[in-house]
């Protein structure tokens, strides 16, 4: 059998499928051209930085590292100067019984006296003392006598302590004895014979058979009278009393100064408030030098403190951070006996 080539020369069986592999393989170099791009773009994209986000920290996972403790800061020791003895006691009977105890016997008398000056003014230190009330002293011993430079005394009867600090406030002649407060320890008589002096060291009821109020004070000082008044007479007793003024205030009261180291006035003259009397001595039946001051009215002794009346000073305002100074260091001297 004969095959006939269709009209053009070319059989359209050959021409049909050479046309369809032309454009088979054009639609599969697109397709591949196409897919080739697309893994370009991806390829790149892996390639490329990524910002990475914050890593989000889980605490309860994260071991707890502690914060360095720091060294404990090592307190220098108080320094306690070379001359002061520090003592703490219990009360075990009376003052004085209770220094024995504590003290070398020369010191404990004399330390137990000096020590009650600042406290009789709040305490009654013959019956107002309890078993296990606590006592605490800084003093200073020179042979005979002895320097309190700070005291406490805690009281069951009172609930809370009574504190003595010696400190001289500013214009003073003398250092005087201050409560943590900065309220003076002792009393002081409302217009005494006094214008400066140490510590009062008796009182009127001290003992029964002394009249009058002790004031300890350095030989010379200007005894003043207190009121406007007559002297009666001068220097008399001079075995007991020594140089002495007598004065009749205008009330009627009659004063009594003794011991003194000169008289400056006689018997018959007129004086005035704040007038010169005398000057302190130490001169009669007298064993260290003070003032003696005594009141009669009526033939009856009266008590100063209640003719006079009393105050208590507080530390001036210029000198409250020295005395806050000060207070802090004694003490740091009087706990060290703790």
């Amino acid at each position: 059998m004969r095959l006939q080539n269709p009209p053009g020369g070319l059989p359209w069986a050959l021409y049909a499928i050479t046309a369809s592999s032309l454009i088979l393989n054009l639609v599969l170099l697109v397709k591949v051209g196409s897919q080739d791009a697309q893994s370009e773009a991806m390829v790149s994209a892996e390639a490329a930085p990524v910002a990475e986000a914050p890593a989000i920290v889980d605490a309860a996972a994260t071991e707890h590292v502690p914060e360095p403790v720091p060294a404990p800061i090592e307190e220098a020791p108080v320094a306690v100067p070379g001359d002061l003895n520090v003592v703490q006691a219990s009360v075990t009977h009376s003052l004085a019984r209770t220094f024995q105890n504590a003290l070398p016997a020369e010191h404990a008398d004399v330390v137990s006296a000096v020590y009650a000056r600042p406290f009789f003014w709040d305490l009654n230190l013959r019956s107002d003392l309890q078993k296990g009330d606590t006592v605490q002293v800084a003093y200073a011993w020179d042979g005979e006598l002895a320097r309190v430079d700070a005291a406490t005394y805690h009281s069951k009867k009172l609930g809370r302590t009574l504190t003595a600090y010696s400190f001289m406030t500013t214009g003073d002649d003398y250092a005087s004895y201050w409560s943590v407060d900065g309220v003076e320890a002792a009393e002081r008589l409302v217009d005494g014979p006094l214008n400066q002096y140490e510590q009062v060291t008796s009182l009127l009821k001290d003992r029964p058979t002394h009249k009058g109020m002790d004031f300890k004070v350095a030989v010379g000082t200007d005894v003043v009278s207190p009121r406007n008044g007559t002297v009666t007479r001068a220097d008399w007793n001079w075995k007991y009393n020594g140089n002495c003024v007598e004065v009749r205030y205008s009330d009627g009261t009659m004063a009594r100064f003794l011991h003194l180291s000169e008289t400056k006035v006689k018997a018959g003259q007129s004086i005035s408030k704040g007038a010169v009397l005398g000057l302190s001595g130490n001169t009669g039946r007298s064993t260290a030098p003070h003032l003696h001051y005594e009141l009669e009215k009526s033939g009856r002794v009266v008590d100063p403190i209640d003719y006079h009346g009393t105050v208590r000073r507080s530390v001036p305002d210029s000198d409250v951070a020295a005395f806050s100074t000060e207070v802090e260091r004694l003490q740091a001297i009087l706990d060290t006996a703790g």
